[in-house]
């Protein structure tokens, strides 16, 4: 039997399949694909602090509006760190991440999503971005060494998670003694409604 974490992780990879596999923009399939467009996706970077250079990045491709906030604004990256993005999605944080670490420093992107790691890779090899890798793998159980991270970023992506204290635990697992954290999201002053718990647009969106 399913248990309720399951379920949650099992909506939101479906929804975000999804986007993956459609040609447009959104922050789900049903909030916001289809609707949104460059020009939105745009207006609304600049809102959260991206820079238009930052933003002209693959719009539409790297950049699907999923965020809800600019992680590298206090990240502070610099040459040669290694980083891990979570829930990387597309790619778009990533490949800032690695642009900014240079070609000493390297970025490693995770998602649950195989539809995303794959879009993920091929706009890798679309930008020449050879400083980056996607690996599959949950937040709760991340595919990646124990102190072996300067930086972990996220953005919009903990709060899917229905282990959040599972998340923050992998985080201190993996970066380095004296590592960062740089994390945008959203915050809940309360439990969830059940009908958005159980709405896949709503929860995701």
């Amino acid at each position: 039997m399913e248990s309720s974490n399951d379920r949650i992780r099992n909506m939101v990879r479906k929804s975000y399949a999804k986007v993956a596999q459609s040609a447009k923009c959104g922050c789900s399939e049903e909030c916001c694909v289809g609707s949104t467009s460059p020009v939105q996706i745009l207006d609304l970077g600049q809102r959260l602090g991206y820079t238009n250079d930052q933003l002209a990045i693959g719009l539409g491709e790297v950049n699907l509006g999923l965020g809800c906030g600019n992680p590298l604004s206090m990240a502070n990256l610099r040459p040669g760190e290694t980083v891990v993005d979570l829930g990387s999605g597309p790619g778009f944080d990533a490949f800032l991440a690695a642009k900014s670490v240079e070609s000493e420093g390297r970025v490693i992107g995770v998602d649950m999503t195989p539809e995303m790691i794959s879009k993920a890779k091929k706009n890798a090899e679309k930008l020449n971005v050879i400083n980056v890798e996607f690996r599959l793998g949950e937040i709760e159980k991340l595919p990646v060494a124990d102190s072996s991270v300067d930086v972990v970023l996220s953005n919009c992506v903990i709060n899917l998670s229905p282990q959040k204290r599972a998340v923050y635990g992998e985080i201190f697992r993996i970066l380095k003694p004296g590592g960062r954290i740089s994390i945008s999201d959203v915050l809940s002053s309360g439990e969830l409604p059940e009908e958005i718990k159980e709405n896949p647009s709503a929860y995701t969106g």
